[in-house]
């Protein structure tokens, strides 16, 4: 059984593999996600590390699954296949496949992977992540069926060949995680600058040296030379502490040295600061402390944060188990199977398997007394 139908060479010239190769990395998503959008996302992930770094513990926390075989004739064969199967020029493993197609749902709303055959067109030669800002995808001839037209650099576009080679999801609505931080970002990283700008002005130590001549003649005569001489002797000793060495300055008269700006104080920018990043995290849905904020909380407010969080991750494992299904079952086909694949996930945290053995515990505990209780009487 062939995994897909045999094309002629003109057929295949426009295909994805040729794509491939002038469009880079692979190609890109739907009409929801435009370039300057996708820039937009990608640029706010570089600005605000705490957006960056929540995304990638989700990607963590998701965990790792294990694709069954309804043969287990065949299991060995896809397992060796799913672990290592090309992804890309660097990547190997459908896992490594999961995670930056989940990395693309996440920062995007929508995700697009294509199945890449080899030049037989009978097996599979690899998976590749595509860029998703330069797909567009339409209704097919068939109900529920989908085309996808790619965009290439100079402007044009063409269908692609094979849309069953492609592999796509999106969040609910199709809109990305990080919608609607802009603005919050922008206001937060405002913040930071003038922090910034404060501590250049007020935080880089400055001083004022005054020297006041005593109002003798001779004294006065020699003012402008004596304020020059100070001013010297004094870049002088400055200049060496950059260097780790330490002068003493010695003057005579009445000399006056104070700190520019030591009366003034920082502004407080720790209730604004948290304001935004509880809106962040908010939008984000992970709990604080796993991205190092040591927010007061007790402990039952972090259990219930840890719940929360297990509800999203299921979320993001029922958008990717039909995708790493459709990637097992069309190397089974691929080989002449009928099988068909399923995803076993991993377990979230041992918290949940440590509740459910202590409970175990309790029940057997509980009847082992009540037998006790039945044979006394």
């Amino acid at each position: 059984m062939k995994l897909f139908k045999k094309k002629s060479a003109a057929e295949l010239s426009p295909g994805l593999v040729t794509m491939q190769r002038s469009c880079g990395d692979g190609f890109a998503l739907p009409a929801a996600v435009y370039p300057c959008e996708k820039e937009l996302y990608d640029r706010l992930r570089c600005a605000v590390p705490i957006i960056d770094a929540a995304i990638i513990k989700i990607i963590r926390l998701t965990g790792g699954f294990r694709v069954k075989c309804s043969d287990e004739r065949y299991q060995q064969e896809l397992d060796s296949f799913l672990e290592n199967v090309p992804v890309g020029l660097t990547g190997r493993s459908v896992g490594c496949f999961a995670d930056n197609f989940l990395d693309s749902l996440l920062t995007y709303g929508s995700a697009v992977g294509e199945i890449v055959a080899d030049s037989g067109q009978r097996r599979i030669a690899g998976l590749w992540n595509g860029d998703i800002s330069r797909v567009r995808i339409s209704a097919g001839a068939e109900p529920f069926s989908r085309s996808y037209t790619v965009t290439a650099p100079n402007g044009g576009s063409r269908k692609i060949a094979h849309p069953e080679r492609i592999l796509y999801s999106s969040l609910t609505g199709g809109n990305s995680l990080l919608r609607g931080l802009p603005s919050l970002s922008g206001i937060l990283m405002r913040i930071y600058g003038c922090i910034g700008q404060n501590y250049d002005r007020a935080g880089n130590v400055r001083y004022a040296v005054t020297y006041k001549p005593s109002g003798t003649g001779g004294d006065m005569m020699n003012t402008r030379e004596r304020a020059q001489q100070i001013a010297r002797e004094w870049a002088d000793g400055m200049k060496s502490a950059k260097y780790g060495q330490v002068k003493d300055f010695v003057a005579v008269g009445d000399v006056d040295i104070k700190v520019i700006g030591a009366e003034n104080q920082l502004f407080d920018t720790n209730v604004p600061v948290r304001q935004l990043l509880e809106q962040l995290i908010a939008k984000l849905s992970i709990p604080p402390f796993l991205l190092g904020l040591s927010w007061s909380s007790t402990e039952r407010m972090s259990s219930q944060q840890a719940d929360i969080l297990t509800s999203e991750l299921e979320y993001y494992r029922r958008l990717l188990t039909p995708v790493i299904c459709d990637v097992g079952n069309a190397f089974l086909a691929s080989i002449g199977s009928e099988a068909s694949c399923s995803v076993e996930w991993d377990n979230i945290n041992l918290q949940d398997e440590t509740a459910l053995a202590e409970a175990r515990l309790k029940n057997a505990q509980a009847r082992e007394i009540e037998l006790r209780l039945e044979e006394n009487e």
